[in-house]
C-alpha cells in the first residue's frame, strides 16, 4: 500500500489534461509548457507504476485506470476548491480580537467603533485591554495596537498615531487665581504624571525651563486617569492631544500653551507577519488607518 501522495503538481496536471484530453490546453491552463505537463504526467505514471493516457498520433484518450483515477480527483479537486472557498469566506467574517492599552481603547478606539459595525456587521470585533504588549501576540489576538518604536520581532507594524505632547488642565484650574500665562507658571501647579516623571521632565527640558520640581504631583498607571484627574482641576497633565481629543473638544479640558513636542514613541498597528492577508486583519488595518487620517 502506498505510504505516501504522488507529488501535488502531477495531480494537477493529470487533472488538467484528462479534462481537456488534451497537453496543450491543459499547459495554457496551468500557464506552463506542453512539454513541462508531459513531464509532470510521466512523473506521476512512473509514481503509480501504470500508464494513464494512450497517446495515438494527435489525440489522447485516458486508459481504464486513468478514467477510474480522474472520476475520483475530480471530486477531490472539487472538495478542495470548496474548503479553499469556505476558509477564505471566514477570514472575512466572524471575530476579531484586537488588544490595546486601556487608555488607547477608551480615549481613541471604543468612540470611533460604532462606524467599523455599521460598514462591517459581518465581523464581530473583541476589545481586549492589556496594561503591556511585551512585544508578541499570543494566539488569542489577530491585530494589537503596540506603543513603542515599531520593531517588534517576527510582527508586522505599521505607525497608526504619532504622539503630540503638551500640558493640559481644566478650564476651572485657572479661575483659582494662580497663573498659567508662561511655561514658568506650571512651578506654581500641581504635575499630574502618566506612569512616570520622565516625561514632564523630558518636556520641560526641550524648551529650557529649569527650577520646576518634576518630583511632585501624583502618578497614574494610565493616560485616561491622568486626563480623568486633569478635568476634575486636580492639576495639570502632559499628554498627548490625539488620546486627549474628547476631552479638548467637549471643553473639560484646555491646552494653555503652544509648545508641544513629538514623541519618541508612537501608536502602531502590528499582527503576526504570517497574518498580514488575512482578510478581516486588511479589513479592519485599512478602517483604523483610515480613521487616524
Amino acid at each position: 500500500m502506498l505510504k505516501r501522495l504522488p507529488p501535488l503538481n502531477s495531480l494537477k496536471a493529470f487533472e488538467s489534461a484528462a479534462r481537456h484530453l488534451s497537453f496543450t490546453k491543459a499547459a495554457d491552463e496551468l500557464f506552463v509548457t506542453q512539454a513541462a505537463v508531459s513531464h509532470q504526467i510521466k512523473s506521476l505514471e512512473s509514481f503509480l507504476s501504470m500508464k494513464l493516457f494512450h497517446r495515438k498520433n494527435r489525440s489522447l484518450l485516458l486508459t481504464e485506470e486513468g478514467q477510474s483515477y480522474f472520476h475520483d480527483l475530480r471530486d477531490i479537486f472539487v472538495h478542495l476548491q470548496e474548503a479553499t472557498q469556505r476558509l477564505v469566506t471566514l477570514g472575512t467574517k466572524g471575530a476579531i480580537t484586537i488588544a490595546t492599552p486601556p487608555s488607547f481603547a477608551s480615549q481613541w478606539l471604543v468612540p470611533r467603533l460604532h462606524q467599523f459595525s455599521a460598514q462591517h456587521s459581518d465581523i464581530d470585533v473583541r476589545i481586549k485591554a492589556v496594561d503591556a504588549d511585551e512585544g508578541f501576540l499570543d494566539d488569542s489576538v489577530d491585530i494589537a495596537v503596540f506603543y513603542g518604536r515599531g520593531s517588534w520581532s517576527g510582527l508586522a507594524s505599521t505607525k497608526l498615531l504619532s504622539e503630540y505632547l503638551t500640558p493640559m488642565c481644566s478650564p476651572r484650574l485657572l479661575e483659582r487665581g494662580k497663573p498659567l500665562g508662561s511655561l514658568e507658571d506650571l512651578s506654581q501647579h500641581t504635575l499630574l504624571h502618566d506612569n512616570t516623571r520622565i516625561a514632564w521632565k523630558n518636556w520641560l527640558s526641550a524648551f529650557g525651563i529649569k527650577n520646576i520640581n518634576v518630583n511632585q504631583g501624583p502618578i497614574f498607571s494610565h493616560t485616561m486617569l491622568v486626563l480623568q484627574a486633569a478635568c476634575i482641576g486636580q492639576g495639570v497633565a502632559l499628554s498627548d492631544t490625539v488620546l486627549a481629543k474628547p476631552e479638548i473638544e467637549s471643553g473639560r479640558l484646555i491646552c494653555p500653551f503652544n509648545e508641544k513636542i513629538e514623541s519618541k514613541l508612537s501608536h502602531y498597528l502590528v499582527c503576526k507577519e504570517s497574518q498580514v492577508e488575512q482578510s478581516k486583519i486588511k479589513v479592519f488595518s485599512e478602517w483604523m488607518l483610515s480613521q487616524a487620517k
